[in-house]
Order: structure tokens, then C-alpha cells, then sequence
């Protein structure tokens, strides 16, 4: 498989997926966010997933205590909408069409998919989120860039609502995308971000990320946060060791 198409493979699966059906048998060792199977656990589910348990720059983590810098500002082209809405059985996964770009300094990506977890999986100051999405973006050459947008409850968002209205109940399953599910209408107007190297949050935790979680939240309703609870009621990995690792903000 071309290095590339990997990439794109990873970048499907990437921190909360259907991960397995895509041909890296993570179905065939289940793993989940509570009991056996659970977080503390997935490090041994698999020997593809040893550095779950092994590694020291894995994801989420409380971002605290960053060092302001002079970041290269992110430019997000987003200019096509899903296709598709699918229940992985980790999330709501919304997979995109090729064209949707990330540009951050010299490098740039490709979106692939957005998800969601509830609630946040990282912190700021110590402090949890409701909810958090992930858009994930694969480069041409190697590596994943995601864009964190941590999510709270207050004024109703109309394309967060289209998504929880129409996401398919049960897992396996696969609905269209509306057209007007505009991803951009999930962001901040504010473009600050907080920037670390992570993992993937799910099997395999694969070291491969540049994380940018955006400083401002969104909003969405209360009511379309509970309708996505009630399909989910905790899918978020638990923090972990920042190993002296750096924060970085852009202010």
C-alpha cells in the first residue's frame, strides 16, 4: 500500500473510529471505554497496541501551564461538506471528500473525517468540556494534524442539530449527509490554538499527531448534547502523562 494511502487509512481510523474494518484487524481485539476492554486495558488487547500502555506522548492531556509562541497561523479551507454520517460503534464519524485543506506553516493536509466525544477529552487548567470534535487531517508525506474544538452547552448550533437529527442510532450504520452541514459552522470566530505532539486517542495510540486544539469553545444546545449522550454516554479516553512534554499557545 502507498505510504499516502496508509496515511489516509490511519487518518480514517484516526483517535476514535470504526478503526477496524479497514483491514488492521482492531475488531478482532474489541476494545471499549469501560470495563475489560476499557482504556487501562487496550494496551494489552493487542501487541499492535503496546504503546497504549508504553508511550510517552500519547493523548489527551490537561493542557495547562503552555508557553505562549509564535505559532504559524491555521489556514482551514473547508470548502466541501460530508458525504456521509456513520455510527462506528466508538462515534459519530462524518468522513469528508478530498479537498478540504489544513495549512499550518510549510506543512499541509487533507480533511478526512470530524467526530465527536462526550464529553472532552482534553482539559484546559484541569477543567472538562461536554463534548469535544476532532477533524482530522491526513499530510501527503507522513503524519496526522487534528483540530480539537472543545464544545459547551448554551446557544443552539443549526449544523450540530442537523447532525444529532439525522445520525444513524445504530452502530454499523450509514446515512447521507445533508448539504447543508457546513463544518466550518463548528469553529470559533477565533483562530488561537493551543499545539502539542500526541497520539491517537484510540487503539492503535499511534505517536503520529500534531495536535491544535482551538483556545475558544463553541456552543451547541443542552437538548442536542443529551440526544447525543443518550447514543453515547462516555467515549472519551482518560488523560494522560505529558512526560515533560511542551504546550505551546498562539495567544
Amino acid at each position: 500500500m502507498h505510504r499516502r494511502d496508509v496515511l489516509k487509512v490511519f487518518a480514517g481510523m484516526a483517535l476514535c473510529p470504526l478503526c477496524a474494518s479497514a483491514g488492521f484487524g482492531a475488531e478482532a481485539h474489541h476494545w471499549s471505554y469501560e470495563g475489560g476492554t476499557g482504556p487501562e486495558k487496550w494496551g494489552s488487547l493487542d501487541a499492535a497496541n503496546g504503546i497504549c500502555a508504553t508511550g510517552s506522548q500519547e493523548s489527551p492531556v490537561d493542557i495547562a501551564g503552555s508557553i505562549t509562541a509564535q505559532l504559524p497561523p491555521l489556514e482551514i479551507g473547508w470548502r466541501k461538506r460530508p458525504d456521509t454520517i456513520v455510527n462506528n460503534g466508538h462515534t459519530i464519524q462524518l468522513n469528508c471528500p478530498e479537498g478540504g485543506t489544513l495549512k499550518v506553516g510549510a506543512r499541509d493536509y487533507g480533511l478526512t473525517q470530524f467526530h465527536f466525544h462526550h464529553p472532552s477529552e482534553h482539559l484546559v487548567d484541569g477543567k472538562r468540556f461536554a463534548m469535544e470534535a476532532h477533524f482530522v487531517h491526513a499530510a501527503a508525506d507522513t503524519g496526522l494534524a487534528v483540530v480539537g474544538v472543545l464544545i459547551a452547552p448554551g446557544t443552539a448550533n443549526a449544523v450540530f442539530n442537523k447532525i444529532v437529527s439525522t445520525m444513524p442510532g445504530e452502530e454499523g450504520q450509514t446515512v447521507p449527509a445533508g448539504p447543508d452541514i457546513d463544518p466550518n459552522a463548528l469553529l470559533p470566530d477565533r483562530r488561537a490554538y493551543y499545539r502539542y505532539e500526541g497520539s491517537l486517542t484510540t487503539p492503535p495510540c499511534s505517536e503520529m499527531v500534531d495536535w491544535l486544539v482551538l483556545a475558544d469553545r463553541v456552543e451547541v444546545a443542552e437538548a442536542d448534547i443529551a440526544r447525543f449522550a443518550k447514543l453515547y454516554p462516555m467515549n472519551a479516553r482518560p488523560v494522560q502523562n505529558r512526560h515533560r512534554r511542551f504546550i505551546l499557545s498562539s495567544g
